[in-house]
């Protein structure tokens, strides 16, 4: 027994270098309440369906986090759940006429579902050749798309997804309550990657990013926390993807592709990685960058995007998020030395 409270007093030692362990809980419940009444405010001041898609985007980034930032694994076909969901979803939704939360949640079963398989085979590499496996996994799913037309609708993609709400039709009709009625879907997601990076379990991911080889020596099972966590992650993913296609009322081949999975990882280093906060934030960059340019006419949109990603990795290597929390802690550790 002795032995055992020693070794995860050992994996909270190696996990204690996580950046969400140095946040006090007094400014955790401030940020969390500050986050809440932004993300409530949000669609008065923007259009309601880009308020959705920071929202969906920033759930879909805090997923790609929970492997990147705390276990080091970096996927290149998270796509592949995004849209899985997004193609579940609509066709519950349009076949059986369910509330799309119904659907939302069985999109984000089916994501989990076949992450199963994939993590199996993917946590066995790491580093280039675990994203490769999580790549080709996903482009596989991108064909099977394109060649079920039937189901899918092939390149024209799942048309007249319906936001079927329990008959209210302001919900059904309007994109601004519709934002208020699938946020409590965003939310659950987000308080579910919390609560793993919180827990005992969160602290062995940590010990398996930092060190898999001190973790599978102190006896944990490293494979199938990995597998474990890119299950959670593909169902986060899967929420985020489902709310995604009811909002825009269509699933395409497009949110099966690779640049979608290129897209979120950017958003994600551009956000913070390891700080579940990042991911909204750069969603929000990203996506209002992206509504802004796509309105003024100008084509060359993946120009500016990607600039503005490589100055991040640059010239912050820690994100947005991470480099104003660094700056912080430099500024109160510096006025704790001079008082």
């Amino acid at each position: 027994m002795s032995a055992q409270l020693t070794d995860t007093a050992r994996v909270q030692t190696a996990a204690s270098s996580g950046p969400e362990r140095r946040v006090n809980p007094f400014l955790r419940a401030g940020l969390l309440l500050l986050a809440l009444l932004v993300v409530l405010a949000l669609p008065w001041y923007i259009y309601p369906p880009v308020a959705m898609d920071i929202l969906a985007w920033g759930l879909f980034a805090i997923s790609v986090d929970l492997l990147l930032g705390f276990t080091g694994l970096l996927s290149f076909g998270h796509a592949a759940f995004w849209g899985m969901s997004a193609y579940t979803t609509g066709y519950i939704a349009t076949q059986a006429g369910v509330p799309f939360y119904v659907a939302v949640l069985g999109g984000a079963v089916a994501a989990m579902v076949i992450a199963v398989p994939t993590g199996y085979l993917a946590v066995r590499r790491t580093g280039i050749y675990f994203a490769m496996v999580t790549l080709a996994f996903a482009q596989m799913l991108y064909f099977i798309a394109n060649q079920a037309s039937a189901i899918t609708g092939g390149e024209n993609g799942l048309q007249g997804i319906p936001k079927t709400f329990f008959g209210i039709d302001q919900v059904e009709t309007d994109s601004f309550y519709f934002y208020y009625a699938a946020l409590p879907l965003i939310l659950l997601g987000a308080f579910i990657a919390w609560r793993t990076v919180s827990s005992p379990f969160g602290r062995v991911l940590l010990a398996i990013r930092d060190n898999p080889a001190r973790a599978r020596a102190l006896g944990y099972d490293v494979e199938r926390y990995k597998i474990m966590v890119f299950v959670i992650s593909a169902g986060i993913a899967g929420l985020a993807g489902g709310v995604f296609s009811v909002s825009h009322g269509f699933a395409s081949l497009q949110e099966l592709a690779w640049q979608t999975s290129g897209k979120v990882v950017l958003i994600t280093v551009l956000g913070g990685i390891g700080t579940l906060w990042g991911g909204p934030l750069g969603a929000a960059v990203v996506v209002l960058l992206e509504d802004q340019l796509a309105s003024s006419g100008f084509e060359g949109i993946g120009i500016i995007t990607g600039s503005i990603f490589i100055l991040i990795v640059l010239l912050f290597r820690k994100g947005i998020w991470g480099t104003v929390a660094d700056l912080v802690t430099r500024l109160r550790s510096r006025g704790g030395r001079n008082a």
